[in-house]
C-alpha cells in the first residue's frame, strides 16, 4: 500500500435528513454504542463524566457544549492519559446535511494504523447515516 500523503483526514458522509435532526441524536453520548463502535461497545456515564470501554482500554470521552453550529468536537483521553482532539462537524447541506470527521494521526502512528482509524472512522459514519435516515 501507498503512504497516506497527509497527517490529517477529513472523513465525512451526507445523511438524507435535517442537521438538527443529525445533531440531536450524534450529541446524545449514551448513544455513542450505537453508532461509534471504533470509540466503544458500551459507554457510562459516573460523575458528570463519559467513560467507554474501547478497543485501546477505559476511556474518558468529553464533548464540546451543545451548540447551535453543529460542532460535536470530543476529546478522547487514552488509557496511556494521552487526550486526543477529534473535530467533528454537522453542516447543512440542503435538506440533508454531512458531518464531517477530521482524523489526526497521532505521534508514532504508521501508515497502517491510520488507515485502520480511518476505516474505522469512515464505518462509524455509515452507520450513523442508517441510524438518523431509519429514524433512530
Amino acid at each position: 500500500m501507498a503512504p497516506i500523503d497527509s497527517d490529517t483526514l477529513h472523513l465525512s458522509t451526507r445523511i438524507d435528513r435535517p442537521v438538527q435532526d443529525v445533531y440531536d441524536y450524534a450529541s446524545v453520548p449514551s448513544h455513542l454504542p450505537e453508532w461509534a463502535a471504533g470509540l466503544g461497545r458500551t459507554v457510562e456515564h459516573r460523575d458528570g463524566r463519559w467513560f467507554a470501554d474501547s478497543p485501546m482500554g477505559r476511556v474518558e470521552v468529553v464533548f464540546a457544549p451543545r451548540n447551535e453550529f453543529g460542532v460535536l468536537d470530543h476529546d478522547v483521553t487514552l488509557p496511556s492519559g494521552e487526550t486526543v482532539h477529534n473535530p467533528v462537524r454537522v453542516i447543512a447541506d440542503g435538506a440533508g446535511c454531512e458531518v464531517v470527521f477530521t482524523l489526526r494521526r497521532r505521534p508514532g502512528m504508521s501508515d497502517e494504523e491510520f488507515r485502520r482509524d480511518a476505516d474505522t472512522v469512515t464505518a462509524d459514519l455509515a452507520t450513523l447515516k442508517e441510524l438518523v435516515e431509519r429514524g433512530a
